[in-house]
């Protein structure tokens, strides 16, 4: 109390303006409020007072101070109802205070900014608040527009570029990735007599295309036959060239290649006339004159040194006082190298070959016959042919156990096989063979002069003719045997097994034998008359083969209360449908049904795309005559695996055993066949 009288009297003091006394206690004590109050809500920010620049000397006592105190109280008021209000819904709460500093925080952000423009605005001067304001306002503006702009363009530039990777790229692919699937009519249907036909990359789309020989009529009033090589695009069976020709196209070969022609060289063999074409255009390289040809061209080591293959044909006249002939004509211009070289072999039989083989020595031989195998050492071929011997030492080469079995001393001629039943075939025993002996690359030609070989003799003795001694390996008898074998694994012994088949009766057997000792190792019965169509062996990627043939409805096995009736199938007026079946060794009781048909199946041949897995399964078919239209040439592509996708299961109903394995459900069988993924051989 001492202190607050001192304090009191040491005060100017201040007359309040309603009572006009003057009171020293109430006048200290005001004005101790009002300091108070100052120190508390008065204080200048930055040194700055609220009412100037510089700060205010005025001083807020008596009922400023008192509104100012009021508003602390309505503010505590505020603050214990937020308290209980917290309490009360403590999650909204906190939601509402995290939603409250938000927009505090912006709120704030704008503030600072204003305030900002506002004293740049202060120091700009007086008149140029405004505008300057607007000027920094529009360059802010800008400079987030040339930014945004800046990281948008390069975002959307690389979104196009990678949809134009993503999208546009694989169109240009879509052909490629698209399995081929097409039929096409060429000319007429030409009986049952298979055409030529051969399977080569001719337009550098990396997948092989067809080349077919066709007979055609043309439409003005004479009719006459026109005859013609024609090239189809695998891809889409489209025309790519053609070329006509003055007889029957017997024999189309390509892959023959020179450094003059980067083209594939295809060969078109006629029975008077051998012409090579550039197979990407179908334009005419060179022509060979030549009488009563009966074979396809044999592909040789080049013999003359001018870096390209050379070709051999054999010709057999029709009289058979003549001889079988060879002749060698070079692949660069078609020359022949010397007259043809006649051989004493007339008589009853089949052509057989001619073969290029090359012996473990690495000596090259022809092997040839009529009936009988016979070979000649290329090295007395050549020497015959010209008088010369060849200029590489390795053609000059000749195999001493070979050498041995030759008829006499003065004779060239080695004897490889001579039966008292004619033989009827003989194929290399070498996976792939079949699909691809018409071709003339050194490559596949090299892989088929190897290994043992396939002999039929008599048309139902099946033989395994050794290289290393030219013995027989095994020898088996059979039923007529009508068609080309396929060879394969069906087992995993790495050695390559055989499938047959043979008709007789309306009955088509179809067997799998064993290539290392001829044992049966699978066998069925179909309902079908007698087809010479070749069935077809293609590699997997699990090291065993599949096997396509041409059938019809398989026969059960018949059971002590069945009677042999009249073979099914043949009810007059039923047209035969013809089906396609695939034979898988993991499932030997069960078969694929990938396609059926009316037509008649005269040749097929396997192309593979590598790329895709695949394989496409070329077949040229005789389509019967309808009653306005003639009878047409079909040639039809089929990719393997989308057949497959849609393929029917087939069980042949073989008697089950007691204990054996339990029939495998379709699901897994379908599952397996979809998984296939085929390879070249």
């Amino acid at each position: 109390m001492a202190a607050a009288l001192s304090r009191a009297l040491k005060l100017p003091g201040k007359k309040g303006s309603e009572l006009g006394e003057y009171d020293p206690l109430t006048q200290a004590d005001s004005e101790d409020d009002s300091e108070e109050d100052d120190l508390v809500l008065n204080y200048p920010r930055n040194g700055m007072g609220r009412d100037g620049c510089l700060g205010s000397s005025k001083l807020r006592g008596g009922r400023p101070g008192r509104h100012v105190g009021a508003e602390d109280e309505a503010q505590e008021d505020e603050e214990e109802e937020e308290d209980e209000w917290r309490e009360r819904l403590p999650s909204k709460f906190r939601q509402g205070r995290d939603d409250m500093k938000g927009m505090q925080y912006w709120s704030q952000r704008d503030s600072d900014r204003d305030r900002a423009g506002e004293d740049r605005g202060a120091l700009g001067g007086v008149g140029l608040g405004v505008s300057a304001a607007e000027a920094d306002e529009k360059r802010l503006r800008m400079k987030n527009a040339a930014r945004a702009a800046f990281f948008l363009v390069p975002l959307v530039s690389t979104m196009l570029l990678v949809l134009l990777c993503a999208f546009l790229i694989p169109c240009r692919e879509e052909v490629l990735e698209k399995r081929p699937q097409w039929e096409r009519a060429l000319g007429e249907a030409g009986g049952v007599t298979p055409p030529a036909l051969a399977l080569w990359d001719v337009d550098g789309d990396s997948v092989e295309d067809v080349l077919l020989g066709v007979t055609e009529w043309t439409n003005d009033t004479h009719r006459t036959q026109v005859y013609r090589a024609v090239a189809l695009s695998a891809i889409s069976g489209q025309l790519l060239w053609r070329w006509n020709m003055r007889e029957t196209v017997m024999y189309i070969q390509c892959g023959l290649q020179f450094s003059a022609q980067p083209s594939p060289v295809c060969l078109l063999i006629c029975k008077s006339v051998i012409m090579a074409v550039n197979g990407t255009t179908g334009k005419k390289l060179w022509s060979a004159p030549l009488k009563n040809i009966e074979s396809q061209a044999v592909l040789l080591p080049d013999l003359q040194g001018d870096s390209v293959p050379d070709l051999l044909i054999a010709t057999l006249p029709a009289d058979e006082s003549l001889d079988l002939s060879l002749t060698l004509i070079s692949g660069l211009n078609g020359e022949t190298l010397g007259p043809p070289v006649p051989f004493n072999l007339t008589g009853p039989g089949k052509l057989i070959g001619p073969l290029l083989h090359k012996t473990q020595q690495g000596a090259y031989y022809i092997l040839f016959g009529l009936g009988n195998v016979e070979a000649i050492s290329l090295c007395d071929l050549y020497i015959r042919s010209t008088g010369n011997r060849p200029g590489s030492p390795a053609l000059a080469q000749k195999d001493p156990g070979w050498e041995g079995l030759k008829k006499s001393n003065s004779s060239s001629l080695i004897r490889i096989y001579r039966g008292s039943e004619s033989v009827g075939m003989l194929l290399p025993l070498v996976a792939g063979y079949s699909n691809n002996h018409n071709s003339l690359d050194t490559v596949s030609n090299l892989n088929s002069t190897k290994g043992d070989w396939v002999l039929v003799s008599g048309s139902s003795r099946l033989s395994v003719l050794r290289e290393r001694d030219l013995r027989k390996e095994w020898t088996i008898s059979s039923a007529p045997i009508h068609s080309q074998p396929a060879v394969g694994h069906f087992n995993d012994d790495g050695i390559l097994d055989i499938f047959l088949q043979h008709s007789a009766n309306g009955v088509m057997k179809a067997q799998v034998v064993d290539g290392a000792n001829g044992h049966l190792l699978w066998t069925a019965e179909f309902v079908c008359p007698r087809l010479v169509v070749d069935s077809s062996a293609i590699s997997t990627a699990a090291n065993l083969s599949a096997f396509l043939f041409w059938a019809s409805e398989p026969i059960k096995p018949q059971t002590n209360d069945t009677k042999t009736t009249a073979s099914p199938g043949f009810a007059a007026g039923e047209p035969l449908i013809r089906k396609l079946f695939l034979l898988h060794p993991a499932f030997p009781t069960i078969l694929l049904e990938l396609t059926s048909t009316t037509d008649t199946a005269v040749t097929s041949a396997v192309s593979y795309q590598e790329r895709l897995k695949d394989a496409s399964y070329i077949t040229v078919s005789s389509r019967p005559t309808l009653d306005s239209e003639p009878g047409a040439r079909i040639v039809k592509s089929t990719s393997l695996k989308a057949a497959i996708a849609k393929g029917r299961i087939v069980r042949l109903g073989q008697r089950e055993k007691a204990g054996g394995a339990v029939k495998p459900g379709a699901f897994a069988v379908i599952k397996f066949f979809k998984q296939l993924s085929f390879v070249h051989q």
